[in-house]
């Protein structure tokens, strides 16, 4: 009898897990889709009130209103982005409210990585944190690295200064 239960609580832990991970996957679907169809509110009431962005440039951390700011001008003139998964892996806490995540997307600027974490809000996931990174070639790193230098050396510096 113990057996029993233990496997249908088994059973029914892995039909909700399956249940969220699609969940996740169309919120994050329709989130990038959001972007690439110009509808600003469903592209930001995709993400938590308190959610946290992180860009490709170095001084790209945002919270939620200060991406919001950023973005607006490129949702107004209809020049936002185009983001398709290639790729996602999701991963739940034990509690199964927080997920986490990593996606390989096809954009403008060819392969990126995205990942981030998303939490639960009653029935619907929340991205929570995001961070959206270039990919470079390995045996391109010394040539991306030589362009890069001078922008990102005085970045240093700025920053090493605080």
């Amino acid at each position: 009898m113990k057996k029993t239960i233990l496997l249908l609580l088994l059973v029914a832990s892995f039909a909700n897990a399956q249940t969220d991970k699609n969940k996740i996957n169309q919120t994050l679907d329709a989130w990038h889709k959001a972007a690439a169809d110009v509808k600003f509110d469903a592209y930001f009431n995709a993400l938590n009130t308190d959610a946290i962005y992180i860009g490709t440039d170095a001084t790209e951390n945002w919270t939620k209103k200060e991406f919001q700011v950023w973005a607006k001008p490129y949702f107004d003139k209809k020049t936002t982005w185009n983001f398709k998964a290639l790729e996602r892996h999701i991963f739940f806490d034990r509690s199964g409210k927080i997920a986490w995540f990593d996606e390989l997307l096809d954009t403008q600027m060819k392969i990126c990585r995205g990942s981030g974490v998303l939490v639960k809000v009653g029935n619907e996931w929340k991205i929570q944190h995001y961070v959206l990174s270039m990919t470079i070639p390995n045996d391109e790193v010394d040539a991306i690295t030589k362009i890069k230098a001078p922008i990102e050396d005085a970045l240093i510096a700025k920053l090493q200064k605080k």
